[in-house]
């Protein structure tokens, strides 16, 4: 289950941030519905972040198919991916992206809802070690 959480979150990551940040030209991430910003610099500084975060979770993914636990990138994951799913339901709740498009509103809750999951998955499957046969690295 661990390689699985890994699998997930760098495909999600991948797909519904790192491409879109990096990639997508201003017109595109406005369309979707996000607001216009003044220099999209942040955004594709976040998007390669978030990249980076990826690489991590790769040496993570790969210990858990050599049946090991990368503590690293476990806490690594937890730290960012809970805090993020708690940072997206309070500004969420508190409305900061009410005036968005459907669609950005859609992928902010999504996100809030993945992210929460993922890091209770690397806190089920990592920490905790429900994985049988998995060991400590």
């Amino acid at each position: 289950m661990l390689t699985r959480v890994f699998a997930a979150k760098i495909a999600l990551t991948l797909l519904f941030w790192c491409v879109p940040l990096l990639l997508f030209p201003p017109a595109l991430i406005e369309w979707v519905g996000f607001p216009p910003q003044d220099s999209y610099l942040f955004l594709r500084l976040l998007g390669w972040s978030y990249l980076a975060l990826c690489v991590g979770y790769a040496f993570g993914l790969r210990a858990a198919r050599d049946g090991e636990r990368a503590m690293g990138p476990i806490w690594t994951g937890i730290v960012s991916n809970g805090g993020a799913s708690v940072l997206l339901i309070v500004f969420g709740i508190g409305g900061a992206w009410s005036s968005w498009g459907a669609p950005a509103q859609a992928l902010m809750w999504g996100s809030a809802l993945a992210t929460g999951l993922i890091a209770l998955g690397l806190v089920v499957y990592g920490v905790a070690g429900q994985d049988a046969g998995i060991v400590d690295r």
